[in-house]
């Protein structure tokens, strides 16, 4: 009961500090069984400095990847783009020139995830780059659960190991080392969409293998 008057008040307290209010719908509780993975590609990797230049989300209902459910957008930054984030993500400067600006992509994406948990690949990054803009437009930061995909997968390789070596052995969690070892498809790498629905596809078969789903 404590708990739950605790969570109220926070709920009342964040409301209230909420920019626009049109977007109290993140603090309502998610739809049960549902959740969406997200993935973005930026300017850099400085989360001070860099920006968000496309972002890729699907939702997940159940064991399901609702592929028809996806959000893919570019967006248009407000510095230049350094030559290494072009080679690794292949978007140009006149690639995202008509994308939308920040605070629209911002916007969408926010409708799109409502108050559903998120799930990713190091989505620590990929929230550090989207709180950057959302903080200015609602004064807040991403208030829904997050679900870090590499944790998954390291709690369900060390469950595999032998009672003495649990917790001290060195877990290789590289993206395709990890999609390998789950049976799982690559998409080429550094697209949003692409990895946006890899990481949920892992997520899945990780629910199911760690008892979850």
């Amino acid at each position: 009961m404590r708990l739950q008057w605790l969570d109220a008040v926070r709920r009342t307290w964040l409301l209230y500090h909420l920019a626009d209010p049109d977007f109290a719908f993140m603090y309502d509780p998610p739809p049960e069984g549902e959740w969406v993975a997200l993935d973005t590609e930026t300017t850099g990797l400085d989360v001070h400095r860099d920006q968000v230049v496309s972002i890729g989300a699907v939702r997940i209902v159940g064991n399901r990847l609702l592929t028809s459910q996806r959000l893919e957008l570019l967006v248009r930054p407000e510095r230049a783009m350094s030559a290494a984030s072009v080679r690794i993500h292949q978007l140009r400067e006149r690639d995202v020139a008509h994308g939308l600006d920040q605070e629209k992509a911002m916007r969408r994406l926010l409708e799109f995830i409502g108050s559903r948990p998120l799930v990713g690949y190091y989505l620590e990054f990929d929230v550090a780059m989207l709180n950057r803009e959302i903080w200015p437009l609602l004064g807040v930061r991403l208030p829904q659960p997050k679900i870090e995909v590499s944790s998954m997968y390291y709690d369900w390789k060390n469950r595999q190991l032998p009672a003495h070596e649990r917790g001290n052995a060195t877990i290789d969690l590289r993206f395709a080392t990890m999609m390998n070892a789950l049976g799982l498809p690559l998409r080429e790498a550094h697209d949003a969409l692409n990895d946006a629905v890899m990481a949920g596809l892992a997520f899945i078969k990780l629910r199911w293998l760690l008892g979850e789903g």
